[in-house]
């Protein structure tokens, strides 16, 4: 039998939804005008294309943002609830009506397959507005005793994984809340929040409620640092977040930082071996391994470990690389020249510190940035691809024999984001789940999200949570502090 009785036909998304302007500026006080720094170019990862020239804000336009978030929050704090609320569901549901367009951009601008952006991450993104316009009248029961306050501004930093969905995990419980946002998108993906920021426009959100200012490294820490914000939200490095952290030491300010991550994707020889693969796959190559909690450790146990790496080589065999808006790519591009130069570094590093590097054949574009799916066998607690984030499409196995093996691997590393552990004894997973020091830990699956659910770190993996009602109290402060 041939084996290309199965290839699938090219079946592109348009970009024609898109209308992608030559220059963007800055959406400040419910208007876009013009920065006063330089400017950038974002660029297509998958063609290398430069796609928009962007402004850099620099401080002074930060602290234009910040002053028009300070005016708006008088009115937006005042204003009851359930008008807050009325915001929030309609952005939702413009969100929801200009899905495809949010989508192909998304996908455009950071190099996802296009089947995630349409079918996770947009959704998603909805779902937060949604589930945070529920809540917007009912602050009194967050937890935090009768009639909680919001902190005041916001200055929220987001990364280039999850544009768009991490826009929403900062931005919807925010405003909820009572606050007014100034939020910086990551350098290489700043389209999806400016289109954002007209959907704010459509949805005639009051001027100065939500800011967006683009630009690099600076940007982040002038808004970070300015003396007039009150609450920093940020996901993203463990380096910039330690940064972070030092630099409001002292100060008025709260802090939520979702940072980065090694998790355990750990697998019982009892699992469903099928299952488990699939979620193996789905743990390190969804997003092209461009996830904080992606499964980048997996550890099996001896007995099962040769069945499951044949069934997941052979599964991995059949990953679709190329174009991020054909419907039927599996691993998209890398979203930039220095995260793939990153990721070829430490595989480099890992072939020469003796682990077994393995991937399937796949031909890959000939312009754009791309990194075939890659597992590394015969993985030490020593190797340094078992220790540092590479954020790539790149799996480290290790063996246990023990569940108390396993605990131990897991646990050693700085970092403790989440894990997730297949097995059909219900008593081992809440055994596993008690011992793993991870924010979260799945079971029988992986990278799984919902809106009513928190999410966040321990270690060096960051503090506070985003999501669920814990994601909302992060920014109020009860009637008595």
């Amino acid at each position: 039998m041939s084996q290309n009785i199965f290839e699938y036909a090219p079946a592109p998304e348009s970009r024609a939804v898109v209308d992608i302007k030559p220059s963007y500026g800055l959406f400040i006080d419910g208007e876009f005008v013009d920065g006063r720094g330089a400017s950038f170019k974002t660029v297509n990862p998958a063609t290398e294309e430069t796609l928009a020239e962007v402004a850099e804000a620099n401080e002074a336009d930060v602290d234009l943002a910040v002053k028009a978030a300070r005016k708006a929050f008088r009115g937006w704090s005042r204003m009851p609830g359930a008008e807050r609320a009325k915001y929030l569901y309609r952005i939702a549901r413009i969100i929801q009506e200009r899905a495809r367009e949010l989508a192909v951009l998304e996908s455009i601008d950071n190099g996802k397959p296009i089947k995630e952006s349409r079918d996770v991450d947009v959704p998603l993104v909805a779902a937060h507005f949604f589930y945070y316009a529920g809540w917007a009248d009912k602050l009194d029961y967050a937890g935090l005793g009768p009639n909680p306050q919001p902190y005041g501004v916001a200055g929220q930093v987001i990364p280039w994984n999850f544009p768009l969905l991490m826009l929403s995990w900062k931005i919807a419980p925010a405003l909820a809340a009572g606050n007014t946002v100034v939020l910086k998108p990551a350098e290489t993906t700043p389209l999806t929040a400016l289109l954002f920021a007209e959907i704010c426009q459509q949805a005639d959100l009051p001027a100065g409620v939500v800011n967006i200012v683009t630009g690099a490294g600076l940007t982040g820490q002038a808004l970070v640092a300015h003396d007039d914000v009150d609450k920093v939200a940020f996901t993203g490095s463990t380096e910039v977040g330690k940064a972070i952290a030092r630099a409001i030491a002292g100060t008025r300010k709260k802090a939520t930082l979702e940072l980065g991550g090694k998790a355990a994707n750990i697998v019982f020889d009892d699992a469903p071996i099928d299952q488990a693969v699939e979620g193996i796959v789905g743990g390190i190559f969804f997003n092209q391994g461009h996830v904080c909690c992606a499964g980048s450790r997996l550890l099996i146990q001896e007995s099962v470990a040769e069945e499951v790496l044949g069934k997941l080589k052979r599964r991995m065999s059949t990953l679709r690389v190329g174009d991020p808006l054909d419907k039927n790519t599996d691993i998209g591009a890398i979203n930039s020249s220095e995260q793939l130069a990153k990721i070829r570094e430490l595989s480099e590093v890992g072939a020469t510190e003796g682990a077994e590097r393995w991937s399937p054949e796949c031909e890959l574009p000939s312009s754009g940035y791309w990194f075939p799916p890659t597992v590394f066998t015969g993985v030490t607690q020593a190797h340094r691809i078992a220790r540092e984030e590479i954020f790539g499409p790149v799996l480290s196995v290790l063996t246990f024999r023990t569940p108390s093996e396993a605990v131990e691997k897991a646990n050693n590393t700085p970092f403790g984001l989440s894990a997730g552990v297949w097995t059909e004894k219900g008593s081992r997973i809440l055994h596993m789940a008690d011992q793993l020091k991870a924010g979260v830990v799945w079971a029988n699956t992986f990278n799984k999200f919902d809106p009513t659910s928190p999410f966040g770190g321990y270690k060096e993996s960051g503090y506070g949570r985003e999501g669920g009602r814990q994601g909302l109290t992060a920014y109020l402060r009860g009637s008595e502090a």
